[in-house]
């Protein structure tokens, strides 16, 4: 019997299968751990990361407490939105990461959503 970790490491295969990031339209990947959430732009055609962000960074630490909140993945949200439009990136495909489109994950797509990033 698999673990709840290779469950959902399966299910997020499963996802990839059909999803890849362009350079034109890269791909928000979100990784989410019991304290912390990090979001990465990839362009899967390269196999290059061209940015991310987390709740790790020290500038963020100093906004929030936790990086383990819903409001904590709210502001990441906006950050990654307001980094991604400085690169000219406007859209991108969404990849939740194997995880349920729920709590974090859902804040975090959201406030990107409001802050600019089209998916």
């Amino acid at each position: 019997m698999m673990d709840r970790a290779a469950n959902r490491r399966h299910r997020h295969q499963r996802i990839r299968k059909r999803l890849a990031g362009f350079p034109e339209r890269p791909r928000l990947s979100v990784f989410r751990s019991h304290k912390h959430l990090v979001a990465q732009l990839v362009n899967d055609f390269e196999g290059k990361t061209l940015m991310g962000c987390s709740t790790r960074a020290g500038a963020f630490r100093k906004e929030t407490r936790s990086g383990g909140t819903i409001e904590a993945a709210q502001r990441l949200g906006q950050a990654v939105a307001a980094e991604a439009l400085k690169h000219g990136i406007k859209r991108v495909v969404f990849d939740r990461g194997g995880y349920q489109y729920h709590g974090r994950v859902k804040a975090f797509a959201e406030s990107a959503r409001q802050a600019g990033l089209e998916f």
